[in-house]
């Protein structure tokens, strides 16, 4: 390397030497820095390091100099991330399940570069989530990319639908590839979601992400404006269980009291509720009424009621009279 192509990138080395190599606990020195540069083929001399700090902090980065008997030195105090939320970010990408366990390596390991070298151990943790189960589809990943470019560029897509099979396999549910218009990206019990809207049967629908391949951004402009218009995705997510539609109506349901937590969870905290007289409290909701709906209310169990309507009671009575005459 010539002396003066060098020398133009000696800042660079020297950022890059405190922020992979030094922390708090860690000062590099002065002699250490000369050496670094000189195995860049970078030659450098006590006076000039001292300039080129100077610079770096004049610039806005956040170097400290430590003083004492054995030389002190130099590091780098303020970084992008502090530990703590890179512990986070750590946590929320191993406990992720549309991120394959091979993606998730990959993220973990650009985010230790992030905390330099002595914290980067410290990021190494084992988050264990009850029944996690990640996705083996690592295509997910380009295909979250095309939907945001097509929202962005107000384009529709086309995708290919899978399943599961015996073999334990992704493979397209039928022959029929789907095109469709992408309104918004939902996040719900651990899986990304596609809110679009269906050309073919003219309404709203969801996709799971995961399950969606081959997905290409088409030319022609977007469809369904009125209707995305119409539907709050955050609302939406409260109303549908497990992501199946159903037919949406307003229902009332009653709880004992110690279960409001739960109730909150699931709906929200705007959610209408109303205190009864005997430690019970009342919660009138829209949902998307399904056989996952009636699950959910099955899993609290005799302390659920569906107080009205009417139609909806008798429907969950028969959904249940079914289930157990199933099992005789």
């Amino acid at each position: 390397m010539a002396k003066s192509a060098g020398q133009k990138l000696k800042l660079l080395y020297i950022i890059k030497l405190l922020t992979e190599n030094s922390d708090e606990n860690h000062p590099v020195s002065t002699a250490e820095i000369i050496s670094y540069l000189e195995a860049n083929d970078i030659h450098s001399e006590r006076k000039s390091i001292y300039d080129d700090i100077a610079k770096l902090m004049d610039f806005g980065y956040d170097i400290i100099q430590v003083h004492s008997r054995q030389g002190g030195g130099y590091y780098m105090a303020g970084r992008d991330f502090e530990l703590a939320e890179l512990k986070l970010l750590v946590d929320a990408v191993q406990s992720s399940r549309f991120i394959t366990t091979r993606k998730s390596r990959s993220l973990i390991k650009k985010l230790e570069r992030l905390a330099g070298k002595y914290d980067a151990g410290k990021l190494q943790r084992q988050v264990y989530v009850a029944g996690r189960i990640k996705t083996e589809n690592e295509s997910i990943y380009y295909s979250v990319d095309s939907i945001h470019r097509a929202i962005q560029e107000n384009r529709q897509i086309s995708f290919r639908y899978l399943d599961w099979n015996l073999k334990k396999e992704l493979v397209p549910r039928d022959g029929e590839t789907r095109c469709v218009s992408p309104w918004a990206l939902i996040w719900r019990e651990e899986n990304y979601y596609l809110a679009a809207y269906d050309h073919k049967d003219r309404i709203m629908k969801h996709y799971r992400v995961d399950k969606m391949g081959q997905v290409k951004v088409l030319k022609e402009p977007r469809e369904g404006m009125e209707q995305f218009a119409k539907l709050d995705p955050a609302v939406y997510t409260n109303q549908t269980f497990g992501m199946f539609s159903g037919e949406e109506q307003t229902v009332t349901l009653q709880f004992p009291d110690r279960l409001v937590g739960v109730v909150l969870d699931r709906f929200g905290r705007d959610a209408d509720i109303r205190p009864m007289p005997d430690q019970t409290f009342r919660i009138r909701v829209k949902v998307a009424v399904s056989g996952q709906f009636f699950g959910w209310l099955a899993g609290i169990g005799r302390e659920s009621e569906v107080v009205a309507p009417a139609s909806v009671r008798d429907r969950y009575r028969q959904w249940l009279r079914d289930i157990l005459e199933a099992q005789i």
